[in-house]
């Protein structure tokens, strides 16, 4: 018990003398060098567009034809891809969210820089250690200009060293913020990995739609030149037409069927795409199988505020962590043009026997305090200090970059919409006209009143007016999801897989 007591004096011997500078330095602490932070100025705008209000879209009398809005300020739902109220894409997100191995990489990335940064803030605190060690010695009295016999003897040795760097000058301070600035990074990088994510799965679902839309038009295609084809060997045996329409109609209908492999072709990466976004392999197919009458198109489009954007874009919001970050490293080339304090506290027992280790009279110590100061280095101090200022420029033009590319990305999507929709109105006023005329085409041509080339030109323009119709219903799909990617995707309001644990903190600040 007594050996137990002395040791525990000596640890708090070694304390106390810790303890004692570091009050004589706290005053020194918390004088962090360098410029603060301070967050850019908002965007010198408030629209997107140089009109302020946007008119409803056009509308068409075909699936997924109807008239969109766009509701300015209103907030963008987490789950932003339920609007399309498909079962079986939502349970593809899911399976992709839980499965996909890039959002497991970044959800790793953001662990290790929150430990990175509970790692740095350790800089804050004293260091302590201790040791033991034991050594049995023999020694001789020759060695020293006597004669005499040799002498065997053990030491022991137990000590308590403690050590402090008080961070006078912020140097600690600003290497701590520098790694705050690195998790929030990987926070916001997290975010638009799952954005990304979301919106791909979103988006190739519906070019698998768009795909096999093509596909049914142009096996329809097939079907009807098949069976005008055997209508006209009918007529060439009967003396109707020449052989020269028979092989014309047989060459259309062999055109329209070299269409369809790249068409199967596509369909095939693009769901193998889709397979790897939920994290399985090709062989691993599953039972969805999407075309676009599963698909409803959104007609209330949420259109965030300006002010609004720079806080729900990741990629808006990791620019200006990276401005935090390139701020704080100015802190620390600064802080290190300044001098560097240390102070050390070492308590130790030294005794030829384990039963003497921990008395008083073998307890021995030493407190020590040191400054350094570079005098001269070759500038080396003061031109690493200039570069991080120039970095700092640098990420103040990448975050104005990113900003501008930003409000470009929404302002393309809003006019992609409307276009869209226009679009789609006249592919619709096409086909219908394509399919008019075929019909008349078709008449005339039994009938004699007009030439068969006149019929392959309208079937023709009927094939190429039906698969774009299916494009352009699937374009419209696809820019109305690039919008909600374009305004954030809702990450702050998500309650999903990886959500954030402070939706309004991380969203809304």
């Amino acid at each position: 018990m007594k050996k137990t007591d002395a040791l525990i004096g000596a640890l708090k011997t070694g304390v106390a003398l810790l303890a004692l500078t570091g009050c004589a330095v706290l005053t020194l602490n918390g004088c962090a060098v360098g410029p603060d932070y301070k967050q850019p100025a908002p965007p010198a705008t408030d629209a997107y567009t140089p009109e302020k209000t946007l008119p409803d879209t056009a509308s068409a009398n075909v699936p997924g034809g109807a008239a969109q809005r766009f509701v300015l300020g209103r907030d963008i739902p987490g789950q932003w891809w339920t609007l399309f109220k498909s079962p079986e894409l939502d349970a593809l997100i899911v399976q992709a969210l839980n499965n996909n191995p890039d959002l497991a990489a970044a959800q790793a990335a953001l662990r290790a820089a929150r430990e990175n940064v509970l790692a740095g803030q350790g800089a804050y605190y004293p260091s302590i250690g201790i040791g033991a060690n034991g050594q049995r010695q023999q020694v001789s009295p020759v060695g020293s200009g006597f004669n005499g016999p040799t002498n065997v003897y053990n030491l022991y040795n137990a000590s308590v060293s403690v050590s402090y760097s008080p961070d006078v000058f912020g140097r600690v301070q600003r290497s701590v913020e520098g790694l705050q600035a690195q998790a929030e990074i990987a926070q916001l990088q997290l975010e638009a990995t799952y954005l990304a994510l979301t919106a791909n799965v979103v988006t190739t679902v519906i070019a698998e739609a768009s795909v096999r839309g093509q596909i049914v038009a142009t096996e329809e295609i097939i079907k009807l030149q098949r069976n005008q084809v055997g209508l006209l060997r009918q007529q060439f045996e009967l003396g109707g037409v020449s052989r020269v329409d028979v092989l014309a109609q047989e060459a259309n209908l062999a055109q329209t069927q070299a269409t369809l492999p790249p068409l199967q072709k596509a369909l095939a990466q693009t769901r193998n795409q889709l397979l790897a976004l939920i994290g399985n392999f090709p062989a691993d197919d599953v039972a969805s199988k999407f075309d676009l009458a599963k698909l409803t198109l959104p007609t209330d489009l949420p259109v965030s505020l300006p002010s609004e954007l720079v806080r729900q874009r990741p990629d808006i919001r990791a620019a200006e962590a990276r401005l935090k970050q390139a701020t704080a490293d100015i802190g620390v080339a600064t802080a290190n043009l300044y001098p560097q304090f240390n102070i050390t506290a070492d308590v130790a027992t030294v005794a030829l026997t384990l039963a003497k280790l921990f008395s008083p009279g073998s307890i021995i110590w030493s407190f020590a305090g040191s400054v350094a100061q570079a005098i001269f280095k070759g500038g080396q101090l003061e031109h690493q200090k200039k570069a991080t200022e120039a970095l700092f420029d640098q990420a103040l033009a990448q975050y104005k970059g990113t900003l501008l590319g930003a409000f470009q990305d929404v302002a393309n999507s809003l006019r992609a919409i409307q276009a869209d929709a226009d679009a789609l109105k006249a592919q619709d006023a096409a086909v219908r006209a394509a399919a008019a005329s075929l019909n008349i085409s078709r008449a005339q041509f039994q009938t004699g009143a007009t030439t068969y080339l006149s019929l392959l030109n309208a079937q023709q323009v009927y094939l190429n007016a039906r698969v774009n119709l299916v494009r352009a219903q699937a374009q419209r799909l696809a820019d109305t999801a690039a919008l909600f990617q374009a305004m954030g995707g809702g990450w702050w309001n998500r309650q999903d897989v990886g959500a954030p644990t402070s939706p309004a903190a991380q969203g809304k600040q």
